[in-house]
C-alpha cells in the first residue's frame, strides 16, 4: 500500500483518523493509549504498557500491528528466556557445510515484549541495541532490523518478588512513554462483553502499510517547532532537575522525546507546527519513568504525575 502522492501533515491526519476507526471496532474506549501508541510510532520510539492482567495490553497491541498492516511478534519473556532466543542465533546447515543467520522473533515492524520484567537482566539488556540502534549485532556480525520497528513492552505493577526483575534505568529511558492501562469504566465493562461475543482481530482492516509509515514519520521531522517552544520544553525539563522532591530529574533525552512527541502530536492533528498544548498533552506519559522521587516525598504519597501537573500550572507558556 505505497502512497502515489507526496504525504504532507493533512494526510497523516487522514490516515491517523483511518487508523482509530479500525482501532474501534474492536477494542472499547483506551482511545488515549492508541494516540500515544502513534505518537510513538510516527518518532521513532518505544511504548511501555503497564497494568493488571486481563486490560487487553496484549489485545491492543495485536490491533495496532494489524491496523498498521505490519509484522507482529509477541515475545513471552520468562525467567530461562534466552538472548539467543530473541535476536536469534547461527545454526550450522549441512548441505552447505557453513553456518547460516536464523532471525529471532525480533526481527518484525511491531514487537510485544509481553511481562518484560519477568526475563533477567542479561535478557532484556538484548533489547537495548534493538531499541537504540535498530540493529542486532551476532558473533559479531550487524543485522538491521525492519522499518518501522517499534517494541512494546508490558509489565504488571503488582508483582511478587520472586521471578521479577526491574528495569534498569537505562532500558527505561529508551521507552518515550510510559502509559498505564487502567481498568474500563461500567459501561465500557458491559460493551465489552458483548463484543467478546462477535469480535476479534481479524474484524481490522490494514489502513496503512510499512512503506507508508515510514513517510509519515519523515512528514513528521518537518513539523515546524518554534524557539519559543523550545524555550518552553526547556524551562519543563530544568524544573524537574531542580525540583526539591525530585532525586533525579529528566535528561537531555526527555527534552528530545516531548519536542519530538509534540511533533507528531501536532501531524496527527493537521497542524505543521507545535503548540503548547501539544508539549503539555504528552508531558505526564514522557516524565512518568523518568523522574526519581525522593524517598521522603514517597513516604508522602506524592507521584510524579502530580509533580508534572504542578509544573505544568508554574512553567509559563509561550504566545
Amino acid at each position: 500500500m505505497k502512497s502515489e502522492v507526496e504525504l504532507n501533515v493533512e494526510s497523516v491526519q487522514s490516515f491517523a483518523k483511518a487508523i482509530m476507526e479500525e482501532f474501534r471496532k474492536v477494542i472499547v474506549g483506551k482511545l488515549d493509549i492508541f494516540e500515544n501508541l502513534l505518537i510513538a510510532l510516527l518518532c521513532n520510539g518505544h511504548v511501555l504498557l503497564e497494568g493488571v492482567p486481563g486490560v487487553a495490553k496484549t489485545f491492543m497491541a495485536k490491533t495496532f500491528a494489524k491496523t498498521l498492516g505490519s509484522s507482529f511478534k509477541r515475545i513471552q519473556f520468562t525467567p530461562d528466556l534466552l538472548p539467543s532466543d530473541i535476536i536469534g542465533t547461527y545454526v550450522f546447515n549441512q548441505k552447505s557445510g557453513e553456518f547460516e543467520f536464523r532471525p529471532g522473533p525480533i526481527f518484525a515492524n511491531v514487537i510485544l515484549a509481553d511481562e518484560i520484567n519477568r526475563a533477567p537482566p542479561k535478557t532484556q539488556s538484548a533489547l537495548l541495541e534493538a531499541m537504540q540502534e535498530r540493529q542486532v549485532t551476532v558473533e559479531g556480525v550487524t543485522h538491521p532490523l525492519p522499518s518501522p520497528f517499534i517494541v512494546i513492552a508490558t509489565q504488571n505493577p503488582i508483582e511478587t518478588s520472586e521471578g521479577v526483575y526491574p528495569l534498569p534505568e537505562a532500558q527505561l529511558d529508551r521507552f518515550i512513554f510510559k502509559l498505564t492501562v487502567s481498568y474500563p469504566s461500567e459501561d465500557e465493562e458491559v460493551e465489552i462483553l458483548r463484543r467478546k461475543i462477535n469480535a476479534s482481530v481479524e474484524d481490522v482492516n490494514p489502513v496503512t502499510s510499512p512503506e507508508l509509515i515510514v513517510e509519515m514519520q519523515k512528514v513528521v521531522k518537518g513539523v515546524h517547532t518554534a524557539p519559543e517552544i523550545m524555550d518552553y520544553i526547556r524551562e519543563l525539563v530544568i524544573r524537574t532537575r531542580r525540583h526539591p522532591q525530585i532525586l533525579l530529574g529528566g535528561s537531555p533525552r526527555a527534552s528530545i522525546v516531548l519536542m519530538e512527541g509534540a511533533m507528531a502530536r501536532a501531524a496527527l492533528n493537521g497542524r505543521d507546527y507545535v503548540i503548547p498544548d501539544d508539549v503539555k498533552t504528552i508531558a505526564k506519559q514522557t516524565f512518568a519513568h523518568r523522574l526519581i522521587m525522593r524517598p521522603e516525598a514517597e513516604l508522602e504519597g506524592i507521584t510524579a504525575d502530580r509533580i508534572v501537573e504542578r509544573l505544568l500550572e508554574e512553567t509559563p507558556v509561550p504566545f
